[in-house]
């Protein structure tokens, strides 16, 4: 069901752009709070799979978006994927807040009491008797899929009425989301708690889902009515972006490409130049992620493999394999090579391929990271709260055009 839902290809992910385009105006604006249900997702975008692995780009989205709309118009869909670059290059400042939170949920699966995993797993089964969570729950593992609206909610439902800690709630979001990632997900599991905007709590309402539902959902709801302190977790100190090119200096012999970034049709690259290229299956390993989550992945990378291979000269060669199989490949590789890949952000993947990354150095090849402009442009920003990266974007948006 799931990958019938978001078929996991580029051309997938560019059909259904094309679809939404025309909507993605005032009148995005207008209905884009309403959670529909699982039938009619008529009133959003449904791209964020796409977006999470890069299978199309935030640049593209927008680009396309501009074409039929004034950036007044579409000022509110703007902002909701520019939502995800900002998160993103706030966590990539403050990579110990993922640390912790991973330290924390080894410490919580480790000292799960009796009772604790009862009502963990009557959560997560979807048998709590709140009618709206119970439903949620069971979409999510269905479908790979919630509305954003409807995430909210169920995070806040999670934390002050069902008091479980906000950990398990994120690791539960994370295994089952197609468009999970360490970022998103993580702060805005800590927003909700009042972590992220420290006292600044999300508290769901009967009324409020109710109405957001258009009643599906009655709003005579048992939900917490005050939102109970959960213990502070200060973000620590701000680590400094790392300088890296959008191009390669030199032509490069070896690529890496990751399931962070699979839009290769917008790398700046020498096709001609690169002999190989490993793409690297990093789907499991993130522990426990849902067997849908897997399979979308893969069959992205797939799909990623395929559309390069058409790109290259015959004699090139594309594998996909784990990246502990790649350090034995490039290890033993007779000459020195330059191996390239956009620079992965934190989260599984950067954790699964960081010995693959030492060891490629380690044995005299060049590693060349790159980043997106779209990145450079917006990360720096994301040093405070999202609006003032709001505030930036008629600017920055003005100068990636250029």
């Amino acid at each position: 069901m799931t990958l019938q839902l978001f078929p996991p290809t580029r051309q997938a992910g560019l059909d259904r752009l094309a679809a939404f385009v025309p909507r993605a105006g005032r009148a995005y604006a207008a209905t884009r709070n309403f959670d529909l249900g699982p039938d009619d997702r008529s009133n959003i975008s449904l791209l964020s799979p796409y977006v999470r692995h890069r299978l199309i780009t935030e640049q593209e989205i927008i680009d396309a978006v501009l074409q039929q709309h004034s950036a007044a118009a579409a000022e509110k869909f703007i902002q909701e994927v520019v939502w995800r670059t900002y998160w993103k290059g706030w966590l990539e400042q403050r990579p110990q807040v993922w640390d912790r939170y991973l330290d924390d949920l080894a410490v919580l699966r480790q000292d799960t009491s009796a009772d604790l995993q009862m009502r963990l797993d009557a959560a997560t089964d979807g048998e709590t008797g709140i009618a709206c969570f119970d439903a949620w729950a069971r979409e999510l593992v269905e479908t790979g899929y919630l509305h954003n609206h409807a995430r909210m909610w169920f995070a806040s439902i999670w934390i002050f009425t069902l008091q479980l800690p906000w950990q398990l709630g994120a690791d539960f979001f994370l295994r089952h989301l197609l468009d999970g990632d360490a970022a998103s997900n993580t702060l805005s599991w800590r927003w909700v708690a009042g972590l992220q905007t420290v006292g600044k709590t999300y508290l769901a309402r009967a009324d409020n889902i109710a109405t957001y539902t258009k009643g599906r959902f009655a709003d005579d709801m048992d939900l917490a009515r005050t939102a109970l302190p959960v213990p502070p977790d200060e973000p620590g100190s701000r680590t400094p972006l790392a300088s890296l090119p959008a191009m390669p200096p030199a032509p490069i012999d070896v690529l890496l490409v990751t399931d962070d970034d699979l839009a290769i049709e917008t790398w700046p690259m020498a096709w001609a130049s690169v002999k190989r290229v490993l793409v690297l299956d990093t789907a499991e390993c993130y522990p426990n992620t849902a067997a849908p989550v897997v399979q979308f992945k893969r069959a992205a990378l797939a799909n990623t493999a395929a559309r390069l291979q058409s790109r290259l000269s015959p004699a090139s060669q594309v594998d996909i394999m784990h990246p502990a199989d790649a350090i034995s490949l490039l290890t033993t590789a007779a000459r020195a090579s330059r191996v390239g890949l956009y620079d992965v952000p934190v989260g599984p993947t950067r954790a699964a391929s960081a010995l693959l990354f030492s060891a490629i150095e380690a044995n005299g090849h060049d590693l060349c990271r790159l980043r997106r402009p779209w990145d450079t442009a917006f990360w720096p920003h994301a040093t405070a709260g999202f609006f003032k990266v709001k505030d930036k974007i008629p600017k920055v948006l003005d100068g990636l055009n250029r």
